[in-house]
């Protein structure tokens, strides 16, 4: 009996595992596609004979000219997003995931870290390959762009306009850098849209995309300001000043160009690393003029531009809305932890049935302390050992962390702090077991992704007895009082465990104490909030079947968008401008069909979030009552000192004084695949990276987790 269950059990995960090769093969065909699409947009080939036959084709009375940029550039984009949904739901549900083991084959090679220290950071060979060929195609753009304009520019054609050769080069110089930006414009918001499918079906996350939006946002604002400056030096020279002040009823809005320009070089120039760290909050608050950016954009390029670059902005809108709707919620916070190295530990009530995995992250919100910023933190508990709380630890490093740790630690009558979060996000899967040995190498605070990672191997090896790598932990502190982060990594759970099945070894680096000092033994203050009627448990922003959800927001939401939008066409817009795009308002234009796909999204967002949250309140009030008439509150904390924690003690090594050797450490490990994970300042993770770049190394993989949002 048991044998037939496991067949059919193997089988129904042959037959899902063929239908996941199935979308990801259809992905890829209409993916590229997609992008010959965009090889061949600037060719003449494409301007005079294919373009007017497919607008021949697509121009209708319900989509005018438009119809064509929705078919050929948004659609391919919204339909992979929706497979994408299809593929990681049954992923989800198969808990497939990539067991091959990471040995010297051509794959890891790929994986290996190529760049080290220098503008673009850690870049390992597939990003760099992909780079190249991202820059390829914005070289290739422009290149052909001009060598078709500059073969049209003669004398007699310049003199035409009354302009000089010249000069009528630097006016096309001046729209092909606009035209190439818009490519890059195009892949601004896909490393953004946290919620997103495409990233994890890439095996991203958007922690780690975070690099590619800086590096697109770097190459489209060069861009957009050589387009800026181009046409300034261009009307200078040709004595046309007055139409920098021009916004045409038809046609290319120069004003909202300009103020477009202008919020993204505000934008731009704060986010300069040196400016960033030491001025965070203008940082953050000038980062919001991208609304303003994107707004003042459409309005300057049309709506037919608009919709060539929409659908990363698309799945970005669906994304910022259903983080919106769930940042609306107030959560119950149950209590919290001050701990000796002025850091503070948050523990939150959560949805039994939420599950996330480790090194997930979450952004809070603190109202009391500000109500614009938000902040992300790595969830340091693990949702199967602790399925009713939900914990994050914040060290008090910079402004907004210090104001939180002094309120919590300063004694006060405070018994309720209201607090509102986005997420978790994090991988859609991880398997750390298929390494023979895993080393973690953090820095300070760094140590909290590997804190939920040790968990789950503790988790993997009790539960279902696994055999998990040897897993060695080198982290460095400054004080000896850090050392209490260390005692997060037991599980603060009722579900019974045991870490000496675990291999762990910890090796504990004290830079700047060079003896045990008592300042560890001080007293860890645990603050207990009262419960409060509007405060909810953190549950899944679409409850179980959250990428089914998705793929029907996504797919909907562009249903009734594209509906309403043909039907004002047909009824309102054609009657006045039958497809010339002469005679109705641009502006206007593209305002009403913005307008539309935003409430489109609205409409289908709320709808799939009240329905979750109805759904997930009757959940909650169905465990309450077989829980009892009293409320299920989550397990009490146990004193770190009290923790059974003899295991974890004698797996500690404590160096005082001392920095870690990591070359020697990491040289010194044996074994065909090695898992290097790295947390921490930008200078250990460049020397790790470094480290396992080597050829000292071959066996070390490496994998770094960064925090700078």
């Amino acid at each position: 009996m048991v044998v037939e269950v496991v067949k059919k059990s193997l089988s129904s995960k042959e037959k899902y595992g063929m239908i996941q090769s199935a979308i990801w093969l259809f992905v890829l065909v209409v993916f590229l596609a997609w992008i010959f699409i965009w090889i061949m947009t600037p060719t003449n080939t494409w301007k005079q004979v294919w373009m007017p036959q497919l607008l021949e084709n697509t121009a209708s009375t319900y989509f005018g000219v438009q119809g064509l940029p929705l078919l050929l550039y948004t659609f391919p984009v919204l339909f992979i997003a929706v497979l994408g949904c299809v593929y990681l739901h049954i992923a989800k549900n198969t808990n497939s995931s990539n067991m091959e083991r990471c040995n010297d084959g051509k794959k890891c090679i790929w994986k290996r870290p190529v760049l080290v220290r220098g503008l673009l950071g850690i870049v390992s060979g597939t990003e760099l390959a992909f780079l190249f060929m991202f820059i390829a195609l914005l070289v290739w753009s422009f290149s052909t762009y001009l060598h078709n304009d500059f073969a049209t520019i003669t004398h007699k054609s310049a003199a035409k306009l009354g302009l000089k050769v010249w000069e009528r080069r630097l006016d096309k110089i001046a729209i092909r850098f606009g035209l190439v930006g818009n490519i890059c414009f195009a892949f601004l918001f896909f490393p953004v849209a946290r919620a997103s499918s495409l990233l994890p079906l890439l095996g991203l996350t958007s922690e780690r995309c975070i690099k590619y939006h800086i590096w697109l946002g770097h190459i489209t604002m060069t861009l957009f300001t050589l387009h800026g400056l181009c046409f300034i030096i261009f009307w200078v020279v040709t004595g046309q000043t007055s139409k920098m002040l021009e916004w045409k009823k038809i046609g290319i809005s120069k004003v909202a160009g300009e103020l477009s320009l202008l919020c993204g070089l505000f934008t731009w120039v704060a986010t300069i690393p040196r400016v960033r760290r030491k001025m965070f909050e203008l940082f953050f608050y000038t980062h919001h003029l991208y609304i303003f950016f994107i707004v003042f954009f459409i309005f300057h390029v049309g709506i037919y531009s608009t919709f060539i670059m929409l659908p990363g902005l698309y799945l970005f809108l669906v994304d910022r809305f259903l983080r919106f709707l769930q940042s609306k919620q107030r959560v119950s916070l149950v209590s919290a932890r001050v701990l000796p190295c002025e850091t503070v530990e948050l523990n939150f009530s959560k949805d039994h049935g939420m599950t996330y995995n480790p090194t997930s992250i979450m952004f809070i919100n603190v109202p009391s302390i500000s109500k614009l910023q938000w902040h992300p933190f790595t969830i340091t508990s693990h949702s199967n050992f602790e399925k009713e709380k939900l914990s994050i630890v914040i060290k008090s490093e910079g402004t907004w962390s210090k104001k939180l740790y002094h309120m919590l630690s300063t004694p006060s009558s405070i018994n309720h702090l209201n607090v509102s979060v986005e997420g978790p996000h994090g991988p859609t899967s991880t398997n750390y077991i298929r390494y023979d040995t895993l080393v973690m190498v953090s820095g300070g605070s760094g140590i909290t992704p590997f804190v939920s990672i040790i968990k789950e191997l503790i988790y993997m090896s009790t539960t279902f007895r696994y055999s998990t790598p040897k897993t060695i932990l080198i982290c460095a502190f400054k004080n000896t009082s850090c050392l209490s982060l260390l005692d997060l990594i037991l599980p603060n759970s009722c579900t019974p465990y045991d870490i000496s099945s675990t291999q762990i070894q910890i090796e504990a680096y004290i830079t700047r104490d060079t003896k045990p000092k008592p300042d560890n033994l001080i007293q860890i203050q645990s603050i207990w909030f009262k419960p409060n009627a509007d405060d909810a448990p953190i549950s899944a922003m679409l409850g179980s079947h959250c990428w089914l959800w998705l793929a029907a927001i996504i797919t909907s939401s562009s249903i009734i968008s594209f509906i309403i939008i043909g039907l004002i066409t047909h009824y309102f817009i054609f009657p006045i401008d039958h497809n010339t795009n002469e005679i109705f308002s641009s502006s206007l234009m593209s305002f009403i069909k913005m307008l539309v796909i935003c409430v489109s999204i609205v409409i289908a967002g709320s709808a799939a979030f009240l329905w979750n949250k109805k759904q997930n309140a009757k959940k909650a009030k169905k465990i309450q009552n077989m829980e009892g008439s009293s409320p299920s509150a989550v397990a009490p904390d146990r004193e770190l000192e009290s923790l059974p924690q003899q295991s974890l003690a004698q797996a500690t090594n404590v160096h005082y004084g001392a920095r870690p050797d990591l070359k020697r450490l990491l040289c010194e490990i044996k074994g065909s695949s090695v898992g290097v994970l790295v947390a921490g300042p930008m200078k250990m993770k460049e020397e790790v990276a470094a480290i396992c770049s080597s050829d000292l190394a071959e066996n070390l993989h490496f994998e770094s987790f960064s925090f700078g949002w």
